[in-house]
């Protein structure tokens, strides 16, 4: 399958302060990727070069096959693009923006009333299409900034923080909005909410001081086979009696008597040595991976903290 977007050994420095450190990554038709990481990681000067807004101080971007720093406007043909601030003309109705949006892509006059009703649809936007943006809900809002970007029927799609001040009932619409966009275009999701990566992403990407620290597809990270287990005793066994075991590499008190232990030992052959022991063992679990955990695991350390000056820099 060919690449929408392909990125090799990009990088982007700001003096001395290297924000994107020569990432490399992939986006292809059908994938939604989430794209993720603390303030001050990255995402937000990689969006910027992936979007043309931005020029990278190394490596090559292709979009849809054209490469980005040698043929701007025909990749950027192939972008829409949704800002965590939407461009919206607040003054202008639905209908007046997306017409207007419709010409800045140099859609043919024929196919311009086509591609706004076709947004409009797409977007539930038809009970307000006569209506002034500026007197539309936030979810509304959002709504039409995403029909801004996939009005021209662009092959990549850069949503960056899509659902941010909305309620549910407007984040569950938004979310399905773009899973059904996934399925024939490629999308990059940008945003700090991870329950909403799961809720519609095949594919996770965790960038942290600029590196790639995470890849995977959303099944392999869910499916990971964890050296973790959740267990239960009945006698009051304490962590520090638990350490004295070669079996256990760590343990994490839940409570008196439940603990999260990390072993080498397979499930079967850990759950009988805590039987032979006599702790009275009533629960035994895989503990599940959590994307939440992953990214805690990849971005809470002592060298990840950057002085407010990078992270303006950077984020």
């Amino acid at each position: 399958m060919s690449s929408l977007i392909s990125v090799n050994n990009l990088t982007r420095r700001y003096g001395n302060f290297c924000a994107v450190n020569n990432i490399s990554f992939e986006l292809a038709a059908g994938d939604i990727l989430g794209f993720l990481g603390p303030n001050g990681a990255g995402k937000s000067s990689t969006m910027q070069m992936l979007t043309g807004n931005l020029a990278p101080t190394l490596g090559e971007i292709r979009i849809n096959g054209v490469d980005l720093l040698e043929n701007p406007k025909a990749a950027k043909a192939s972008i829409g693009y949704l800002p965590e601030n939407p461009p919206l003309y607040k003054e202008m109705t639905v209908t007046e923006y997306l017409q207007f949006c419709g010409r800045l892509h140099k859609l043919e006059k024929s196919a311009l009333t086509s591609a706004c009703d076709s947004a409009t649809e797409r977007c539930g936007l038809g009970d307000v299409h006569h209506r002034l943006i500026g007197n539309l809900s936030k979810g509304y809002q959002q709504r039409v900034g995403i029909a801004q970007a996939i009005l021209h029927s662009p092959a990549v799609i850069i949503l960056d923080e899509p659902t941010v001040g909305l309620d549910p009932i407007q984040i569950l619409e938004i979310r399905n909005l773009i899973k059904s966009l996934g399925e024939s275009q490629g999308i990059i999701l940008c945003t700090h909410i991870l329950p909403e990566v799961q809720a519609v992403c095949n594919r996770v990407q965790i960038i942290n001081q600029g590196d790639i620290v995470y890849s995977a597809s959303m099944d392999d990270m869910l499916g990971k086979q964890s050296t973790k287990f959740e267990i239960t005793l009945t006698e009051n066994v304490g962590v520090e009696k638990l350490g004295d075991h070669h079996a256990f590499k760590s343990i994490d008190m839940i409570d008196d008597h439940s603990f999260t232990v990390e072993s080498d030992l397979a499930a079967d052959k850990l759950s009988e040595y805590i039987v032979q022991q006599g702790w009275g063992l009533t629960h035994f679990s895989l503990h599940q991976t959590s994307l939440e955990q992953i990214f805690i695991d990849l971005t809470t350390t002592d060298s990840s903290m950057t002085d407010s000056s990078k992270a303006d820099e950077a984020a």
